[in-house]
């Protein structure tokens, strides 16, 4: 969370909303957000109906995987990263910093 938010204003100057999602409360991650200084949406996804729908669900754990989605206007998914690699949103940005020079 704190690299993207490292690289809000790159992603915003690119078109892009950054969202957070997670199964915690939305007191929870408001906690979250306010300690690590996060200013994008974090979203709560209780019960976790979408992360189910999304299949980063990992049953063994109770929780979600780390994952990382670009998603077009269209609702299509353009880019991913999962566990290790969803630390470092280089792909995402560079995606996103690429998308906006095509246009």
């Amino acid at each position: 969370m704190k690299a993207f938010q490292q690289n809000l204003q790159k992603l915003e100057a690119a078109d892009t909303q950054v969202l957070g999602v997670s199964m915690d409360s939305p007191f929870a991650n408001k906690a979250f957000a306010d300690q690590i200084g996060v200013t994008f949406p974090l979203l709560s996804d209780w019960g976790g109906d979408v992360t189910r729908q999304y299949g980063v669900y990992v049953d063994q754990y109770k929780a979600a995987r780390r994952i990382n989605f670009l998603i077009g206007k269209d609702g299509k998914i353009l880019e991913e990263q999962l566990d290790r690699e969803a630390i470092d949103p280089t792909k995402i940005v560079d995606a996103c910093q690429r998308k906006k020079l095509s246009r």
